[in-house]
């Protein structure tokens, strides 16, 4: 296959709502975007668009074993974020637990994995179906061109280093990234959350989408900064890395 030439390269973000996917695709050399509802990481792949780098708000690299404050990029994104952000940073089920139906067998699984493991959220639980498309879509390969993001890393890094601590949910913590958002190659994003954010997508989730394909921009252009800097794989050879 051709390389593509760079000046017509796109790139794409992903934001998981409860039955797929929110995608933003962004040509970063002049600006045009598309949106789209998408029912699995594959259509992204497989998008006309044919993204260089997809930027993902999941975790992909999943521990083989639980550990307290999870993985060390976890740990470090905290550290990063401050408090009160650093509670977006969840800790992410043992990859065990990705077999299980139920929140006490995933609990089970996940705890099984290591004698001082912690335990599992219900929060990380409902995620599983995400994180199960994953795992069985990402190989080693793959990984070059689908990453894992934070989005509340990628905000900080618009705002010049500094954490939004306004959350998400709300109406001034929604203006602030909205702004950001804004000033960082989405002018359009009022519109973008008035035309996606209608029901089961989310406003939080037509923003972090775009937060995200801003960093895969950033990964086009090899500005894109990773923690940690020399990431550990598990047992399936995958990266357990943040990007932003």
């Amino acid at each position: 296959m051709n390389e593509i030439p760079p000046d017509t390269r796109w790139v794409a973000g992903l934001d998981g709502f409860r039955s797929g996917w929110f995608a933003v695709f962004f040509r970063p050399s002049d600006g045009q975007v598309q949106r789209r509802r998408v029912d699995s990481v594959e259509d992204v792949l497989d998008a006309p668009e044919a993204p260089v780098f997809i930027g993902v708000d999941m975790v992909i690299g999943l521990p083989d074993r639980a550990a307290r404050g999870g993985r060390s990029c976890d740990r470090e994104a905290r550290s990063i974020l401050g408090y009160p952000r650093s509670s977006s940073v969840f800790s992410p089920p043992a990859y065990a637990a990705l077999s299980a139906d139920s929140f006490d067998e995933a609990r089970r699984l996940h705890t099984a994995t290591a004698d001082d493991a912690p335990g599992i959220t219900i929060q990380a639980f409902h995620l599983l179906p995400k994180m199960r498309e994953l795992s069985r879509i990402v190989t080693p390969g793959r990984q070059d061109r689908v990453r894992e993001v934070h989005p509340e890393l990628s905000f900080y890094e618009m705002n010049g280093r500094t954490s939004v601590n306004e959350s998400k949910h709300d109406d001034s913590g929604q203006n602030i990234r909205r702004r950001l958002l804004a000033e960082n190659g989405f002018p359009d994003i009022d519109d973008a959350l008035a035309q996606y954010a209608t029901g089961e997508v989310g406003a939080d989730d037509v923003l972090d989408a775009h937060a995200v394909c801003w960093s895969a921009a950033r990964m086009a252009n090899e500005t894109a900064s990773r923690i940690p800097e020399a990431p550990a794989t598990n047992e399936r050879g995958l990266r357990m890395e943040i990007w932003w």
